[in-house]
């Protein structure tokens, strides 16, 4: 992040998990957050409280993104908090139930697609306008390995990743001109409160199949956030960063 311009980074599902992770590692670069969350305040109010223990500032911020207003309200609210200005989006905010496709109904598909995809185009839409406003900005997706290798159960979850990798990459080609980089990162597993009990046998295997042997973390993802909304990536747009730790590297064979 640019030390001569703290603009505000909007980082929406915020509350815990990866996106806590990303808004902290923002913050340690030097930028105001806005912790955006829909339904764990509390959790919203302990991400707020970790930048601030570390000397940030933050705000959080509750918002429903399922809606184009509600997504254009929570931008707004972002964007002209302390007068700063918008710099960057993180679009974090997403679900992931498991569900087999035969038994999966239209309205689980859509609960997952208007939650994981459909804020991601509302809420980019709404941010280009003060980003360019700004001088330009990067928007950054929060997609997963998922979008090339879907789980099973997976599949609403799946495609709708793998339209966040193509809509980043319409969008890069729509938005460059305005100063307004997007990318996406793809992160595969990473390490979560309770993970070990829930998924023993998957963590295993991840573990087995990872070069370094180990899970992401949520702090891994955020410096990737923080990298491609920086200047050092200036050139990179319409990319999709895989983090996984080698494990796309080995034979699946």
């Amino acid at each position: 992040m640019s030390a001569a311009a703290p603009r505000t980074v909007l980082v929406t599902g915020a509350s815990g998990g990866i996106g806590r992770g990303i808004a902290l590692r923002f913050a340690a670069a030097g930028a105001p957050v806005a912790v955006h969350y829909r339904g764990d305040p509390a959790g919203a109010r302990e991400t707020v409280a970790a930048i601030e223990r570390g000397g940030g500032d933050a705000l959080a911020l509750h918002g429903e993104l399922a809606t184009g207003e509600g997504c254009r309200a929570v931008v707004a609210e972002a964007a002209g908090w302390r007068d700063a200005g918008l710099g960057a989006l993180v679009n974090n905010a997403g679900v992931q139930p498991v569900r087999e496709l035969a038994g999966m109904t239209v309205q689980e598909w859509r609960a997952v697609v208007d939650t994981n995809l459909s804020s991601v185009f509302c809420c980019t839409q709404a941010a280009v306008p003060l980003l360019a406003e700004g001088g330009g900005g990067s928007i950054t997706h929060v997609a997963s390995v998922e979008a090339a290798q879907p789980a099973p159960g997976h599949a609403h979850y799946a495609a709708s990743k793998a339209a966040i990798v193509a809509h980043a990459r319409a969008a890069a080609s729509e938005y460059g001109p305005h100063g307004v980089r997007v990318n996406t990162v793809s992160p595969g597993l990473v390490a979560r409160d309770g993970i070990e009990e829930q998924w023993p046998e998957g963590v295993r295997r991840w573990r087995a199949a990872a070069p370094d042997g180990r899970l992401g973390t949520a702090e891994d993802v955020g410096d990737a956030c923080v990298f491609l909304a920086s200047p050092r990536a200036r050139w990179i747009n319409g990319h999709d960063l895989v983090l996984d730790g080698g494990v796309s590297a080995r034979p699946s064979w």
